[in-house]
């Protein structure tokens, strides 16, 4: 991986790990680098699911891998503010 795909993959990253954060109602209490962080491993999974499924290279925005790394992304806020919750 070149830094460019390594830049891109950090702001990409900071988008869906904030887009997931707003999908899931309430407060959490993680910081931003631990948003940034679930939303750059969820944005490398759904790439990777969307790529096996079939739906990552499309003509256009790609929807649908978008949609599952914010899944992914909301998942990851939830799990990590529910471990830092039972501290």
């Amino acid at each position: 991986m070149e830094i460019d795909g390594i830049i891109s993959a950090i702001v990409i990253g900071i988008v869906i790990g904030v887009l997931g954060r707003l999908v899931v109602p309430g407060r959490q209490r993680i910081g931003i680098l631990w948003t940034i962080l679930v939303g750059i491993v969820a944005a490398l999974i759904g790439s990777a699911i969307a790529s096996a499924a079939g739906v990552a290279d499309t003509n256009g925005v790609d929807w649908v891998e978008w949609l599952i790394q914010i899944g992914l992304a909301a998942v990851g806020v939830v799990a990590l503010d529910r471990a830092k919750s039972r501290r």
